[in-house]
């Protein structure tokens, strides 16, 4: 046994359990483990300007690095306020993130201390375990316990919460000793696997809804595989986009009220059985229940037992990881491929990529100012399938789902339930740190982009390169677009006359507000503004150029129109496409036109 600080075996565990990735900012109250960190050298760090930022960042690591965990680390007080919101979007799309917080001495808790706060009771609701670690010797429990609960089951994050003087307090502990709890995951069996096959061949035009438990569980392949044994449609949710790819035959596209495409909720409403698997039926993809299941029989396979039945009773439940039930499927379907008995559903298949073919949205514009539909059509042309899009919530993130595409899982990260503005940027600093050397676009509303855009002096600072891409109409677009209904279009405009921009003879940005690229270069990145859409491709190339030479991220900002309403609606069978359908080859989107024949 060594005697040693319990900050620096708390460290030790980080190490040794591969979460080697922290953003944070230190403070008096964790500054006995920041030296910890320090003296073992084992964890690489990024100092943000923000512990929210810092949170999003680990967050938007974890989502990237498939497997290992980021960690967010912050002082005492509003250091673990200020993660709450990275917290929130972190438990609500099941993702493990780790936060480590600093506290004011055990004896000065409940004595209204300096940043003295029970984080532990705010933060529990949105936690698997939040904790504050009241003794030393408890420390390396409280960590080992930590991962075992953000691995286990559905994925979740923890708060970890040291008072200064636990951090500081020796104890024994060997690290050679220390091994990971292990990992329980309830797997499918034979006879619910038959079952839910028996089920699936009795019906005339089966789907896959594939959910974002496909990709925590590593299981792409195994879902296109099983979907290619049976030739039947796959209808990825926006949290499992990138399960399949988007130019794979089977792919029928995403269906919902917001994140969808025509062609997705065509196939869907036509479809008499839906197997979901690693899906939590979420509403914005349903609709009301009613509606979405009639006439349907559904099979749901989740590894959260209270996830079954949560939204609507399936007609058969299993409790499993998505990757065990899609091996056991899979065997399944094999076999009774090879001895001829799974039914014919060429037929239906075709009839969904007919669909695709013909229910393509129109994104060839020229108009000045431009429309966010070309924006996302020259994204297509300029970024290949390699490129990993992130995003939060927005009209930005709406039309940015119904127009571009996404080739494999990890693609696309997205804070899809929680939905906090401001994630983005720092989110795609973590996904930078998890996939280095990959290209990374960031897609904002100018708003979004506003909420934590100091965040872009941590990407300068660390050499994070990235393209921002900013589709700016100086609105809150999505708020405005839904107070039609309330007939008002009240506090939502971020436009005003900058008096810091002068007036530019023929510029469609006049009047716009924020000027975007002064702020991005003041802050240590590169930044192009576009107003026509011939030259966005220009300035996509460009960029690229800019990141490579640089090493930093460039942000480019796309003015628009200032209204464009995108599709949405409150039914499958009501979306109000507001634009127009594609009718040739050139209004489609780029990446699927050797599918959609238009």
């Amino acid at each position: 046994m060594t005697r040693m600080r319990a900050a620096d075996a708390a460290v030790a565990i980080l190490v040794k359990e591969g979460a080697i990735e922290a953003f944070g900012l230190p403070g008096a109250a964790i500054n006995p483990f920041y030296s910890a960190m320090r003296a073992n050298g084992g964890i690489r760090h990024t100092l943000a300007r923000h512990v929210e930022g810092a949170a999003h960042m680990a967050d938007g690591y974890t989502r990237a690095a498939d497997g290992n965990i980021g960690i967010c680390i912050g002082t005492s007080g509003p250091a673990g306020t200020d993660m709450i919101t990275g917290l929130y979007a972190a438990w609500a799309d099941s993702l493990p993130i780790l936060c480590i917080t600093g506290q004011a001495p055990v004896a000065k808790l409940h004595k209204e201390d300096f940043q003295a706060v029970d984080i532990e009771t705010i933060a529990k609701p949105l936690t698997k375990m939040a904790m504050t670690v009241m003794e030393g010797a408890q420390v390396p429990g409280a960590f080992q316990k930590a991962f075992q609960l953000m691995r286990e089951g559905r994925p979740g994050p923890v708060l970890i919460d040291l008072p200064i003087d636990v951090q500081q307090t020796e104890i024994e502990f060997d690290i050679d000793a220390y091994e990971p709890l292990p990992i329980a995951k309830p797997v499918t069996s034979r006879r619910q696997a038959e079952k839910a096959i028996d089920m699936l061949t009795a019906s005339a035009h089966p789907v896959i809804v594939a959910g974002g438990g496909i990709i925590n569980a590593g299981a792409s392949a195994q879902l296109v595989e099983f979907a290619e044994v049976l030739g039947i449609p796959v209808i990825p949710t926006l949290m499992g986009w990138g399960t399949i790819p988007d130019d794979h035959e089977l792919n029928a596209g995403m269906a919902g009220l917001q994140t969808s495409h025509r062609y997705g909720n065509a196939t869907l409403l036509a479809s008499d059985f839906v197997i979901g698997i690693g899906n939590r039926w979420a509403n914005r993809h349903t609709g009301s229940v009613d509606k979405y299941t009639e006439g349907r029989t559904f099979v749901h396979v989740d590894i959260e037992p209270t996830q079954i039945g949560r939204v609507f009773a399936p007609d058969l439940g299993i409790v499993s990881d998505a990757g065990a039930a899609l091996d056991a499927f899979l065997e399944v379907a094999r076999e009774r491929s090879m001895s001829g008995t799974l039914p014919d559903y060429s037929a239906w298949a075709d009839e969904s990529r007919e669909r695709r073919a013909t229910l393509q949205r129109k994104t060839h514009y020229d108009d000045v100012p431009m429309k966010p539909q070309r924006v996302y059509e020259e994204m297509n042309r300029a970024f290949g399938k390699d490129t990993t899009y992130v995003t939060t919530i927005g009209l930005s993130q709406i039309a940015g789902a119904q127009l571009l595409h996404v080739f494999g899982p990890r693609k696309w990260i997205n804070a899809a339930q929680a939905g906090p503005l401001g994630w983005t940027g720092p989110a795609a600093l973590g996904v930078v740190r998890g996939k280095p050397g990959e290209t990374v676009v960031a897609l904002s509303g100018d708003y979004d982009f506003q909420f934590m855009i100091e965040e872009l002096a941590v990407g300068a600072q660390h050499k994070l390169p990235y393209i921002h891409v900013v589709v700016n109409n100086s609105y809150l677009g999505l708020i405005r677009q839904a107070q039609r209904g309330f007939e008002m279009d009240f506090e939502v405009s971020l436009a005003f006359e900058n008096i810091n921009s002068p007036h530019v003879e023929g510029s469609t940005a006049n009047g716009y507000g924020v000027d975007h690229v002064k702020v991005a270069e003041g802050l240590g990145c590169r930044a192009i503004r576009v107003e026509r859409p011939e030259d966005l491709a220009a300035a996509f190339a460009e960029a690229r150029s800019l990141i490579e030479q640089y090493q930093v991220p460039v942000v480019v900002e796309a003015i628009l129109e200032r209204v464009t309403n995108i599709p949405m609606g409150t039914e499958l069978d009501n979306v109000n496409e507001f634009g127009e359908l594609a009718v040739t080859s050139e209004d489609a989107p780029t990446a699927i036109r050797s599918l959609a024949k238009v």
